[in-house]
């Protein structure tokens, strides 16, 4: 039965000889990139690691990424990619909730010590049985007395990966929605496949494309986008592990890229970095540089306009969620895009607007915006209650406002109500929040995003501090960054005496907004 990682294996045998990565100075063909994946699948299997369990990896954009990503696939194991910025409590968090049984982690850096960040989640966890570390060498075995993933690279390996049925889960997507603790979206082998191949189609890539891949493969707009579909239609991928616009330029001319995938703020820097190539350079982007895609929030018109401008390349914009694994709704070459629009429905997808009830709503009406089709998540992963609230007779209630044109294009009128998308990452406020009213001194605090013109939205905490209290805007912004994600802390700080509350106590966010703009 069909297993995602069957794609590697068909396109290892179909073009063993074609360059599926390439990392700086290394080049890794499809051939030589199957057996590594099919040796850490048996390492994996005589570790203990068995079809259903769920096993989590942290690792940035390097080949041990899909290394043990399909390692993990190939053992019939669930893959629970995570967020390489993530801080010690957080990861512990996800490894607990998603009851993984091993866990990988990159070694990191001095600058991300993400090797001793995984070490003390994994150590607070005991659940979680099998700790290994991914270091930068294969061939190292040992890293500060931890095994590494040389160890599961034996001799042995599997000739095919473990039949799985298409309802199985493939991989555990984490997301929070706009409040409470970060949930757990059950992608199915059916599920990405299916999204896979059908992004594969309507970009019309194959195997003479090259994909720059920057955005973070932890996050399901690159695994899909970029890997599980580069890897299905036998692309090659120029990884690329921290996003900087001056290089991202200069690789896209020097490896003949056809393909790129990013968000708006990257858009933002790429215009700007556009004047500091030689000619040369850019007379190679225009040539070879076919497509591009945005997402992660909403692309302005004039960026758009300008890179299309500079670089003769046509951007397309859609719109996904990692519930719809995640692409639910896309502009195509083959009709007229309208500025401002997320397109059409993909094939087998189905959109619908509906109101609080989830009663359909007539043509002409806003509503919430629903989808259903293969996409569609089979729930969040231990945590029914949840589930039932978004999936209601197999439609995925998104949370987001939507219309729809008389040609079927849909428009997203408002995000979900407190979602923040900085720089194509999802900051959720609530989680932001426990963090600062953990603090001592601050009585109350809420979070919300603000106008930025780089990130597109940028984080913003509005406090109230306990009586007698000081307490500057830097020192919460070092507390803040001591306990989240370097992307989730506030970079602006606004202390208030008192912060507009409704009848009952809840802070009106909608009026704090407004505050904001008139203080």
């Amino acid at each position: 039965m069909p297993n995602l990682a069957d794609f590697l294996f068909r396109s290892a045998a179909v073009y063993p000889d074609k360059t599926a990565i390439v990392a700086g100075e290394r080049r890794i063909s499809y051939q030589v990139l199957k057996d590594t994946v099919a040796s850490v699948g048996h390492g994996l299997q005589q570790t203990g690691i068995r079809p259903g369990d769920r096993v989590a990896l942290s690792c940035p954009n390097i080949p041990q990424f899909l290394m043990v990503y399909y390692g993990i696939l190939s053992a019939g194991a669930v893959v629970v990619p995570l967020n390489i910025l993530l801080k010690p409590k957080e990861i512990a968090y996800h490894l607990a909730d998603s009851q993984v049984v091993a866990y990988l982690c990159f070694e990191g850096s001095n600058d991300l010590p993400l090797g001793q960040f995984g070490l003390e989640a994994f150590q607070r966890v005991i659940s979680c049985e099998h700790f290994f570390v991914i270091t930068g060498e294969l061939d190292q075995d040992q890293w500060r007395g931890e095994s590494t993933l040389s160890t599961l690279l034996t001799d042995g390996s599997l000739a095919d990966p473990e039949d799985r049925a298409p309802e199985d889960t493939a991989a555990i997507l984490y997301t929070s929605g706009t409040t409470g603790r970060p949930k757990g979206a059950e992608l199915t082998h059916y599920n990405l496949s299916m999204n896979a191949v059908i992004c594969s189609n309507l970009l019309g890539t194959g195997v003479n494309d090259s994909h720059l891949v920057v955005l973070p493969l932890f996050h399901i707009f690159a695994q899909t986008t970029h890997m599980l579909h580069a890897v299905a239609s036998a692309s090659t991928m120029v990884l690329m592990v921290r996003f900087e616009a001056l290089t991202t330029l200069k690789l896209l001319a020097q490896e003949q890229i056809s393909y790129f995938a990013g968000v708006p703020t990257m858009y933002i820097a790429l215009n700007g970095a556009r004047d500091e190539l030689s000619a040369d350079e850019r007379q190679s982007i225009t040539d070879t540089l076919r497509l591009c895609v945005s997402g992660g929030g909403p692309m302005p018109v004039n960026v758009l306009q300008a890179f299309e401008g500079n670089f003769n390349v046509t951007i397309l914009e859609g719109y996904g969620l990692s519930e719809t694994s995640p692409v639910a709704c896309f502009n195509t070459l083959d009709q007229a895009r309208i500025p401002g629009s997320i397109g059409r429905p993909i094939p087998g997808v189905a959109l619908r607007l509906v109101d609080a009830e989830g009663n359909a709503l007539p043509f002409g009406e806003e509503g919430e915006l629903a989808i259903r089709g293969h996409n569609v998540m089979k729930g969040y992963f231990n945590n029914p209650e949840k589930t039932t609230e978004v999936l209601q007779d197999g439609w995925f209630r998104t949370g987001d406002i939507a219309r729809c044109d008389s040609a079927g294009n849909y428009y997203i009128v408002d995000r979900k109500k407190d979602l923040i998308i900085r720089g194509g990452f999802n900051v959720y406020p609530r989680e932001v929040e426990e963090v600062l009213l953990a603090h001592p001194d601050i009585m109350q605090a809420a979070v919300i995003g603000v106008p930025d013109d780089y990130y597109v939205e940028e984080i913003m905490a509005c406090l109230v501090l306990r009586e007698g209290c000081e307490l500057s805007p830097e020192l919460v912004k070092t507390w803040a960054r001591q306990h989240l994600g370097d992307y989730k802390y506030p970079r602006y700080v606004r202390i208030f005496q008192e912060l507009p509350l409704s009848a009952t106590g809840k802070i009106l966010k909608r009026e704090l907004r407004e505050w904001v703009k008139e203080h």
